[in-house]
């Protein structure tokens, strides 16, 4: 899938002060083994006062931004980056605030016909001033049980909570309230969970790289799950009916390209007895730890990660020296 040849150093950012540091910190040396076994120059950076002087110091031919959480995935980082004028792998700052924000994407994503659960967006002020008894007992009559309690913004299912009575609402609700301040509840639908990665190739083409199915130890694949080896079990391609395999890798292109994504993204989803793919979020930096979903679709689609982080870090450089050429050439 070559696409165009990358000349000069990538930088990797990795780090930052969300709570899902560790995670973006493991995800980041996992790429740049990769790259370096791809031959490629890589230097690994976090996020801090020295990073915008580094840059500009020593401008390098692209950044692979693999900071997860708010600071990375809210769009604010790519802001600067753009600014100071560096290439970077990964959705724009527009798009990224469109997909982190899970009810805002949510509400984007049912409009292209996808199925996504019925769910409420309420902000911790809103419990404080309607009374969260009575803000809870509505939340009950509406989306019912059970039900999954999420922070709108964030990720790796920290203060995620999945709910099967009532008496458990309130703890799941300080929970999640206490990673972001606006809580999201959803329906909960049971069924297979399935993550789709979806790759830009030559030309702008999308690729839905095999599906990978979750199968947590756990009733919930929470954080625990998520990255701590042995686990989980996972299943490449997902082991589904070949309607569902397509009904998930169409729905993650059609996600990708309805909240304007670029480079790689990955769709999570849950399939449910009758084979139908409901659409839950979508991640603009996701994992690439040992543990996460897309290396092991890059591997099931016969692809080598490194190759891959290669590749998009070119055409990355490529396309913001042409935006440059571009721009010189206007009057």
């Amino acid at each position: 899938m070559s696409r165009a040849t990358l000349a000069g150093r990538v930088i990797v950012l990795a780090g930052g002060l969300s709570h899902e540091r560790d995670v973006s910190l493991r995800s980041g040396r996992r790429v740049s083994q990769a790259l370096r076994g791809h031959g490629v120059d890589v230097d690994e950076l976090d996020i801090s006062a020295e990073l915008l002087p580094a840059l500009q110091s020593d401008p390098p031919a692209c950044v692979i931004p693999l900071v997860h959480g708010e600071a990375g995935e809210d769009g604010a980082l790519r802001e600067v980056l753009e600014l100071v004028g560096v290439p970077y792998v990964g959705a724009r700052p527009d798009a990224c605030r469109l997909a982190f924000d899970k009810p805002v994407a949510k509400t984007l994503i049912a409009r292209t016909g996808l199925h996504t659960p019925p769910a409420v967006a309420l902000p911790a002020e809103t419990f404080k001033e309607l009374g969260a008894r009575t803000v809870m007992d509505s939340v009950l009559a509406e989306v019912g049980l059970p039900l999954v309690v999420k922070p709108a913004r964030g990720g790796s299912a920290l203060g995620c909570t999945v709910v099967h009575g009532a008496d458990a609402l309130p703890g799941a609700m300080v929970s999640c309230l206490a990673y972001d301040r606006v809580a999201l509840v959803e329906r909960f639908v049971d069924g297979t969970e399935v993550a789709v990665t979806v790759l830009e190739q030559p030309a702008g083409n999308l690729r839905a790289l095999p599906p990978v199915e979750v199968r947590p130890d756990g009733a919930v694949y929470d954080y625990a799950a998520r990255y701590t080896a042995g686990t989980t079990e996972f299943v490449a391609p997902a082991e589904i009916t070949a309607e569902a395999l397509t009904g998930c890798e169409e729905a993650a292109l059609t996600a990708h390209r309805t909240l304007g994504l670029r480079h790689l993204s990955r769709t999570d989803l849950m399939v449910d007895a009758e084979g139908t793919a409901w659409f839950l979020e979508v991640n603009v930096a996701p994992g690439v730890t040992d543990t996460s979903l897309v290396p092991l679709a890059v591997e099931a689609a016969g692809l080598d990660l490194g190759a891959v982080y290669a590749d998009l870090a070119a055409a990355a450089a490529a396309a913001t020296d042409l935006e440059t050429s571009w721009r010189s050439q206007q009057p």
